[in-house]
């Protein structure tokens, strides 16, 4: 049974890797429709574990994952898989084909879209990421920013209700930074977005959460967390160099 396009439930996730390191410890996390949510933390709190989880790329050990009302799990894996858009870190993971129109065709395909209404879709994706001038060109030949955004562009054409994108500002120059954070602020899309970027966050996710030890540790507005010094300190976060928040 399907629920509002866009909402996350998350209860009491528990995640071990199979040399029994515990990777997350109950982890509960409710995102509504359309809100733009930041996942923080240092390297090792969990984040990218818990957001594999979210389009059945990894198996809970114990609780739940529940998008737009459907349990994720083997019966519903595929159509997970198509609600909840992942992009990750490095574009060239997601990126294997001859040319751009290709790697945005791919996922439309494999859902049995073809002609016309694949081309409508490939279309549309390219659009929203401002690369329809890039169609016939090869992925390689491309800057690693404008690689970001077709690596968007593959998830888009899917048409998700849930964009997860994994450290979208990191290796990007300033203008480049900025391109793809207009990008996904015009989508709408319920978003989750993992960063060590503070300042992303605080650009783009009114609400923040942070992760540390498997656990979240808070969640709160965006402002309010990176205001509280100690709290970052206590997870390792800091905010650039003399930078002080308006």
């Amino acid at each position: 049974m399907s629920g509002p396009a866009g909402t996350l439930q998350v209860r009491e996730l528990a995640f071990a890797y199979p040399d029994g390191r515990q990777a997350l410890f109950g982890v509960n996390l409710d995102v509504a429709a359309g809100e733009r949510v930041a996942i923080l933390g240092p390297n090792g709190a969990g984040k990218t574990t818990l957001v594999l989880h979210l389009n059945g790329t990894l198996t809970a050990g114990a609780g739940s994952v529940t998008v737009d009302g459907l349990s994720v799990g083997k019966p519903t894996l595929r159509e997970i898989r198509r609600r909840v858009g992942i992009v990750f870190q490095d574009p060239d993971d997601q990126l294997f084909m001859p040319t751009v129109r290709d790697d945005v065709a791919f996922g439309p395909i494999n859902l049995g879209y073809r002609d016309a209404e694949l081309a409508a879709r490939v279309d549309r994706a390219l659009a929203l990421t401002g690369m329809s001038g890039a169609a016939d060109r090869a992925p390689h030949h491309l800057s690693f920013g404008q690689r970001r955004r077709v690596a968007a562009s593959t998830v888009l054409s899917m048409d998700p209700s849930i964009l997860v994108l994994d450290e979208p500002s990191s290796n990007l120059d300033p203008v480049a930074r900025r391109e793809f954070a207009d990008i996904v602020l015009s989508l709408g899309l319920t978003t989750l977005i993992v960063t060590h970027d503070l300042l992303y966050a605080l650009q783009l996710c009114p609400r923040s959460v942070i992760m540390d030890g498997g656990r979240i540790v808070a969640d709160g507005p965006t402002e309010q967390i990176l205001g509280d010094a100690e709290l970052l300190a206590a997870h390792r976060l800091e905010l650039p160099y003399g930078y002080v928040l308006p």
